[in-house]
């Protein structure tokens, strides 16, 4: 079986590099025949990722003013609203691989709560066109995030996987046949640990994760943290180790966190991680701490998938159906509107200080079982075959 994974920016973003890594080893662990290639937009940065058997380039391609695509598509448009042939030229990179594969896997996870997403309806068609089959991996959706033309391509999809019961459940009540409960495929991936860097208390180390992404939608959650951060220093003995988990231009995790580090360095009490380690290589810090704080869905389930009791900020449903699956509730999952109150904030804090003991012991009995779910993911995919 040749499958294609496509839908995917780039590993700079260690959550999709989490993804990708974490998908292809389950895949070729049960799967023999398999070979697993990747339509990257930023190739370069998934050399990392050894068990692939190829990346492709699939960043996208402009269309040249004036040119015979440019006016052909621009006609299209305007005369028949027909947007196919112009995001066939922009996407081309994928597209022309296509005809090589059985199965085509759009991953990115959450990838259809942006909007309208024409590029990769598209793509959808093209492979459908060819008669391969298509399946959305580890997918979650909001109800919020649904449309006409969102579900009218999702029931074209030969399988669609759900990460979390949440979005399983909505999708199915808007009557697809075709949707199947998993689990993310990062709660399985390795980690690999590096020497625990100066200021680290084994044992006693808070990982703090935090995100522009998640800033720019609430400005004063900054401030926030920033209390949070001055509490766990007065209330604890711990040490806090900033965390970055996708390091984009523009998205820097780093950046952010370096503010905060500046800030409380003197304490000896602060440090910040490097902005340049693998995803497995973060997990093998993340499975080290005592508690994590984190804004990125995968440092969080680098964290829950080893024993780590965690906080959740400001996030969307992919984060609140992860908790609920662990947990049998949205446990302390803090909604992106509550994150500015930092009040909220350090009592959710010392909730989970308090409720270490019992946080730990959910999560070993949940997890073993949310690692199952992972490669029923392949096993649904290998019916397909």
């Amino acid at each position: 079986m040749k499958i294609m994974m496509f839908a995917h920016d780039g590993s700079l973003n260690r959550g999709c590099e989490a993804i990708v890594r974490s998908s292809t080893a389950i895949i070729k662990e049960r799967l023999s025949d398999a070979q697993v290639y990747l339509a990257s937009t930023k190739p370069e940065t998934d050399q990392v990722i050894a068990k692939l058997d190829g990346v492709y380039d699939g960043s996208t391609l402009a269309i040249k003013k004036y040119s015979y695509d440019w006016f052909l598509s621009s006609m299209k448009v305007k005369l028949f609203q027909d947007e196919s042939y112009a995001f066939g030229k922009i996407h081309h990179n994928i597209i022309k691989n296509i005809k090589d594969m059985d199965v085509c896997l759009s991953i990115g996870g959450d990838n259809y709560c942006y909007g309208e997403q024409p590029g990769w309806y598209e793509i959808n068609r093209r492979v459908k066109a060819q008669g391969k089959k298509l399946v959305l991996w580890g997918c979650s959706i909001g109800e919020e995030d649904m449309s006409e033309r969102k579900l009218e391509d999702l029931s074209t999809f030969d399988l669609i996987l759900s990460r979390e019961s949440i979005t399983y459940q909505m999708l199915q009540s808007k009557g697809l046949k075709n949707v199947k409960l998993c689990a993310d495929s990062a709660f399985t991936m390795e980690k690999e640990e590096l020497p625990l860097p100066q200021g680290w208390q084994e044992g006693n180390t808070i990982g703090l994760n935090f995100s522009p992404l998640v800033w720019k939608r609430n400005k004063q959650s900054q401030a926030a943290v920033d209390e949070l951060i001055i509490h766990i220093l007065k209330s604890s003995n711990m040490s806090i180790a900033l965390t970055p988990h996708v390091i984009i231009n523009g998205n820097n995790d780093y950046e952010v966190l370096s503010a905060y580090f500046e800030k409380y360095k003197h304490t000896g009490r602060v440090m910040l991680l490097p902005d340049n380690l693998t995803a497995i290589q973060y997990k093998g810090y993340i499975a080290r701490m005592r508690f994590f704080i984190g804004a990125r869905t995968h440092a969080t389930i680098a964290a829950y998938s080893n024993y780590v009791p965690t906080m959740v900020l400001g996030y969307s449903v992919k984060s609140k159906g992860i908790a609920k699956d662990i947990f049998g509730e949205e446990k302390l999952v803090l909604d992106i509107k509550e994150i500015s109150d930092s009040k909220l904030l350090i009592n959710k804090f010392n909730e989970m200080t308090h409720e270490e003991e019992s946080i730990i012991k959910q999560l070993k009995q949940s997890i073993p079982g949310i690692k199952k779910m992972s490669y029923k993911a392949v096993d649904y995919l290998s019916s397909l075959a």
